[in-house]
C-alpha cells in the first residue's frame, strides 16, 4: 500500500490563558508593548461598545445586533496585521477589525439601526460592507484578490467566516479559486464553537476546520483565537506571504462566543451554563491584561482611566447615532433599479402615503 499524500495542521499559541509566554519562539509583537497597549485599549473599547449596543437593542433603540463578546483578540489581531491598502471582507460582527481600520462606532450603530448610511463608513473605502448572507463574502474577496493579481498590485484580501459558514459552498469555492489561481488572499475561520444553535461537534466530523483549506490545496493552520499575539503574528505572516506572490492561507482561529448569536437569539436554550462559565477562563481581554501587568506595563489606575475613556467615547457615538437626520422612507426603493418595477412602485407609493399620514398626525 502506497501513501500518496499526508498533511499536518499546526496549532499556534504564544500567550497562555494565564498571560505567560509559551514555547521557544516569541513573535516580534510580544516585545512591542506600546503596540500591545494600543491594541488592548481597542479590545476593551470594542467590548464596552458591544455591551452598549446590546442595551440599545433591548430598549428598542437599535435593530437586531450581532454581539462580538469574546472575539476581541481575533478581531483586533486581524485588523492590526492588515495594511491600509488590503481589502477586508467581513461577515457581520467583526467590529474590532473595523475599529482598527478607522470605522466609527456611530456608523456601526447606524447600520444596525437600519440606516444604510452606516455602510458608507470611514476607514478604507475599498473594504467591503457587512455581509449577512452566509459565506458570500469569501467569493467576493476571491474576486478582488484576482483583480489585484491581474493588475500586479501588492495588495491582499482577507475574508472571515464562522465555523458554521465554513460548511457553505461559497467558502469552499473561494478556497478552490484561491488555490487554482494562487491568489493573494487570507481566509480566517473564526471558530467560536456554535453556528447559532448547532455545535461545532455536529457541524463537521473533521478533526479541524483548517483542513478544509488543505483539501483545496492551501497551507492551513490553527491559532488560539483568544491569543492576540498569535492572531496578529500568524495573520501578518500569511498576508506578507500572499502579498509577495506566495498564495493564499487558511487560518482557523479557536475562540468562543460568550454571548448570544444575535439579540434575536437566546443561547441559554441550547448551550450549557457550565460550558460558558468554563470558556470565560480563556477569554482574551483578561489574558492580555495579565501579560501587560506581569511586565509592569499596565496598572489598575490605567485600567480605570481606560474604562472611563471608553464609556465617554461610546456615549458620544450613541449621541451621534441618535442625532442623525431621518431619511425618507422612499430611500429603500430608490437606489436599486434604473426603472422601478411596477409592484415596487406601488409599494413605494403606499409607504410614502403612510409617512405623509404620520407627518399629519
Amino acid at each position: 500500500m502506497t501513501t500518496v499524500a499526508s498533511f499536518n495542521v499546526e496549532y499556534k499559541q504564544y500567550l497562555s490563558p494565564a498571560g505567560g509566554l509559551v514555547g521557544d519562539q516569541v513573535p516580534e509583537i510580544a516585545n512591542d508593548f506600546e503596540q500591545i497597549k494600543s491594541l488592548y485599549e481597542t479590545m476593551v473599547m470594542t467590548r464596552v461598545f458591544d455591551a452598549k449596543a446590546i442595551s440599545l437593542q433591548r430598549t428598542g433603540k437599535l435593530g437586531t445586533y450581532a454581539s462580538s463578546l469574546g472575539h476581541e483578540a481575533v478581531h483586533v489581531g486581524i485588523g492590526s496585521a492588515m495594511n491600509y491598502e488590503d481589502v477586508f471582507a467581513p461577515s457581520y460582527r467583526e467590529y474590532g477589525v473595523q475599529l482598527v481600520r478607522g470605522v466609527k462606532m456611530s456608523e456601526i450603530l447606524l447600520y444596525w439601526g437600519g440606516d444604510e448610511r452606516g455602510s458608507n463608513f470611514s476607514g478604507p473605502q475599498h473594504d467591503f460592507a457587512w455581509c449577512v448572507p452566509i459565506a458570500t463574502q469569501n467569493t467576493h474577496a476571491a474576486g478582488a484578490a484576482l483583480a489585484f493579481k491581474l493588475k500586479k498590485e501588492a495588495r491582499c484580501t482577507l475574508s472571515v467566516i464562522g465555523d458554521g459558514g465554513s460548511s457553505k459552498g461559497d467558502f469552499l469555492e473561494a478556497i478552490n479559486a484561491a488555490s487554482a489561481f494562487k491568489l493573494p488572499m487570507v481566509f480566517v475561520i473564526i471558530n467560536n464553537g456554535w453556528a447559532i444553535s448547532v455545535p461545532r461537534t455536529k457541524q463537521s466530523s473533521g478533526q479541524t476546520l483548517a483542513q478544509k483549506g488543505i483539501a483545496g490545496g492551501l497551507p492551513s493552520i490553527q491559532v488560539d483565537g483568544n491569543d492576540l499575539l498569535a492572531v496578529h503574528h500568524e495573520v501578518k505572516q500569511a498576508l506578507t506571504k500572499a502579498r509577495n506572490g506566495g498564495g493564499a492561507t487558511v487560518i482557523e482561529a479557536i475562540t468562543y462566543r460568550l454571548g448570544d448569536h444575535t439579540t434575536a437569539d437566546d443561547a441559554s436554550r441550547y448551550r450549557p451554563d457550565e460550558e460558558v462559565e468554563n470558556a470565560k477562563r480563556f477569554e482574551p481581554i483578561l489574558r492580555i491584561r495579565q501579560y501587560l501587568m506581569d511586565n509592569n506595563q499596565w496598572s489598575v489606575q490605567q485600567e480605570n482611566k481606560l474604562m472611563d475613556n471608553c464609556a465617554l467615547k461610546v456615549e458620544q457615538a450613541v449621541k451621534e447615532y441618535q442625532g442623525a437626520s431621518k431619511l425618507p422612507v422612499t430611500d429603500m426603493f430608490d437606489y436599486m433599479y434604473a426603472e422601478l418595477p411596477h409592484d415596487l412602485a406601488e409599494q413605494r407609493a403606499f409607504a410614502l402615503s403612510l409617512e405623509d399620514k404620520e407627518g399629519e398626525q
